[in-house]
């Protein structure tokens, strides 16, 4: 009864099987490897972007804060959402490698809106040289809170980003849970809506750890490369990369993935509707759920051995009705007794 994260979930067996596969005999190193020429083109099939730059790290923090860095001067600002992954859990990493450009936090919700981005981007280049310049737009599909932006507000968001000349960036760590959630094409998630660049992730959908990073105009291609190279996130042994990625796009194991992780999450949140107390913060659209539930439930649950995520308080002392809230994430491997054994538990 694991829901703390589908980060902490197994790779999928045939992710696997293809690591196995390409560790036989020698491949060249640094990308140049043939099972990435593969990737490559497979990549700009599926995002019907013929011309796209297609490249490959471990981690979602390389994969954000090296597209950002491309994109962004020091002394320029990204526009983000205040728990936006790139805020909260990147240790300044985008800060880092950007060489210092600083993030501005648009709204006060997961999620920005056209108008809010608006009044932000505005507050900036006010004054002169003495503060921070307008830079790129970083949008998180899934958000941080487990809810999913419309293909049209979307569009609202890049809209407002182009009136002022700046680029859009996708955070996609969950980008085939949204995907499948919302029935659209890649392209329509991305470019099609005004994306320039995309952290498509794959650790946390069946894989041990590849992100790719892509890039709609390639314009700027060789300066990612120095900058991957610089940020010693170059994999020598590159294949191991590519074998994760080519197995994950093949048959469309990501979507058949993400569909499970999601579907696993509905099956959750169905369940915990029937628990007396227990109180849904919105209703979950990829494979998150936010919820309040009384520390009599989360007690219940804990002491069963169910690991997930109590966000605030203590379920071993005080009030047994008082509400205390959690977070709860599926993946793709999850079971249905796994899942009901935990609403099981939920409901004494």
């Amino acid at each position: 009864m694991f829901f703390a994260s589908d980060n902490a979930g197994p790779a999928h067996p045939q992710v696997m099987q293809a690591l196995m596969d390409a560790n036989q005999g020698f491949a060249l190193p640094y990308g140049a490897d043939a099972i990435m020429d593969r990737v490559r083109a497979r990549i700009r099939e599926i995002f019907e972007a013929p011309d796209a730059a297609v490249y490959l790290v471990a981690t979602g923090t390389a994969a954000n804060s090296l597209a950002l860095a491309n994109m962004c001067q020091p002394f320029q600002t990204v526009f983000c959402s205040p728990v936006a992954h790139i805020h909260e859990d990147e240790c300044n990493a985008p800060e880092f490698y950007s060489g210092g450009a600083k993030l501005t936090l648009v709204g006060d919700s997961d999620k920005m809106t056209a108008d809010s981005l608006r009044a932000a981007i505005e507050a900036e280049e006010t004054r002169g040289v003495h503060g921070p310049q307008r830079g790129p737009v970083s949008i998180t599909q899934v958000t941080e809170r487990g809810r999913i932006y419309s293909l049209q507000e979307l569009s609202a968001l890049t809209s407002v980003a182009r009136e002022f000349g700046l680029q859009c960036h996708l955070d996609g760590a969950r980008f085939a849970n949204a995907l499948v959630a919302l029935g659209c094409t890649p392209a329509e998630m991305t470019w099609k809506a005004g994306i320039d660049a995309v952290s498509f992730g794959g650790t946390k959908n069946g894989c041990p750890g590849v992100e790719a990073v892509i890039f709609f105009n390639p314009e700027r291609s060789w300066e990612f490369e120095l900058r991957r190279k610089r940020g010693a996130h170059l994999f020598s042994k590159h294949r191991y990369l590519s074998a994760q990625m080519e197995a994950y796009l093949t048959d469309d194991l990501w979507l058949k993935s993400a569909r499970a992780a999601n579907a696993n999450c509905r099956r959750l949140a169905d369940g915990l509707a029937g628990v007396s107390g227990v109180a849904l913060l919105h209703d979950p659209q990829a494979n998150m759920i936010y919820a309040d539930m009384p520390r009599a439930v989360h007690k219940r649950l804990q002491d069963g051995g169910a690991v997930y995520y109590l966000l605030a308080g203590d379920a071993d002392a005080g009030d047994p009705n008082e509400l205390l809230p959690c977070r709860m994430v599926t993946d793709w491997s999850i079971s249905a007794a796994q899942i009901d054994q935990f609403v099981a538990l939920a409901k004494g």
